[in-house]
């Protein structure tokens, strides 16, 4: 019987985020004796992995062509006879090109496509998406897939993977969010799972509160942001300063296992400007909390709107305040939503079901569409 393909993970992201819990979720679900992890020194990937006590190794990455990161690729893969290569971000993904000038016996690359960022028209990007060493580009979904097209020339190497949840752990040292935070028993809780990048728009987060507080005159609703704060974060507190919304919103620090306390929001709001499918949507699923959101990426092949959820368009302050408040006050409509959320998720979006799709193509770029090579 074949032995299972021994994988090696890349990661050169530094915080944690979605992108980074794929790929414990793929270690968790499948065999982790053959995984190993490569990531950042001192990066949250790297701490929550050995918590997990799967096998992570780490490299300095002072730039993004920081030659110490690449040549521990090269090791790895002699050290662990490494079947192939799973990349999951661009500078991974630059890291690992460099390191086939430096190495002819290097396995083949599978390249995650977590967003639905367009490929930058440049010689050099081109190049490094387009290269050989690349067997399959693993799209979260249909629409990053569509994308990531108008770029690659060969389209046999496009698939789409969507990501999933599992079921998550029980509690994360009793946080109470009410109580951290002074929030009012009556107060509709709306909450946002999210680090502070651009990506993730809070500036339209602070606008639909200002609408809400100040136009519609709703007083009764408390906005909460979990997630790692950045050079933004000062410029949204100010905005929420001069629009007099401090006891309306709070940010939250980034706290691990975040989404155990979805439950203790009454909506699930996200007001991104880009996006491939973001976790917290799917884990809103999972706890039954109604979802607003942007109809960004690949958010709109997972939530119809006015069917499971809300979506409005990004950067739309007002449309995404009308309707936050609309599904506030319809409970039956956020059951109906909840409902049919839940079930699409657990027959399209679990973890199992995305680390079995994976696992497909892993042994289709080794073995053959057969999996069982000539």
């Amino acid at each position: 019987m074949r032995k299972e393909p021994r994988i090696l993970h890349i990661s050169a992201a530094s915080r944690w985020g979605g992108g980074e819990n794929h790929i414990l979720n793929l270690c968790q679900e499948m065999d982790s004796a053959s995984h190993i992890v490569l990531s950042r020194k001192g990066s949250d990937l790297s701490k929550r992995l050995k918590l997990e006590n799967i096998e992570v190794y780490s490299a300095p990455l002072l730039t993004k062509f920081d030659l110490r990161f690449v040549w521990k690729i090269i090791v790895l893969c002699k050290k662990h006879k490494i079947d192939l290569i799973h990349i999951h971000d661009t500078t991974a993904l630059t890291l690992s090109i460099m390191a086939t000038y430096l190495s002819a016996n290097l396995p083949p690359y599978i390249l995650s496509k977590k967003t639905s960022f367009p490929i930058k028209d440049r010689k050099r990007t081109l190049y490094k998406y387009n290269h050989a060493q690349i067997k399959k580009i693993l799209c979260v979904s249909d629409i990053t897939r569509q994308i990531t097209s108008e770029k690659v020339m060969d389209q046999e190497k496009l698939v789409t993977v969507y990501h999933g949840t599992s079921v998550p752990k029980e509690n994360i040292g009793n946080i109470i969010l009410r109580e951290q935070f002074n929030i009012p028993k009556n107060a509709i809780l709306v909450g946002t799972i999210a680090n502070h990048i651009r990506a993730k728009n809070l500036e339209t987060w602070v606008n639909t509160i200002d609408y809400i507080v100040n136009k519609l005159g709703h007083t009764n609703y408390h906005f909460l942001v979990i997630g790692s704060k950045t050079d933004r974060t000062a410029s949204y507190l100010q905005r929420m300063k001069e629009k007099g919304l401090e006891n309306y919103c709070h940010f939250s620090e980034f706290i691990p296992d975040a989404s155990v306390l979805i439950p203790q929001f009454d909506i699930s709001l996200m007001t991104s400007q880009s996006e491939g499918i973001p976790q917290f949507i799917y884990e809103s699923f999972y706890y039954k909390v109604p979802v607003v959101a942007t109809e960004v990426g690949g958010i709109p092949e997972i939530i119809t709107n006015g069917e499971n959820g809300f979506l409005s368009r990004p950067h739309d302050g007002v449309s995404l305040a009308n309707k936050l408040v609309l599904l506030s006050q319809d409970r039956s409509l956020q059951e109906k939503f909840t409902k049919i959320s839940y079930q699409r998720l657990l027959e399209n979006y679990t973890t199992k079901r995305m680390a079995a799709n994976t696992l497909a193509q892993y042994k289709e770029v080794l073995y053959g569409k057969n999996g069982t090579g000539s």
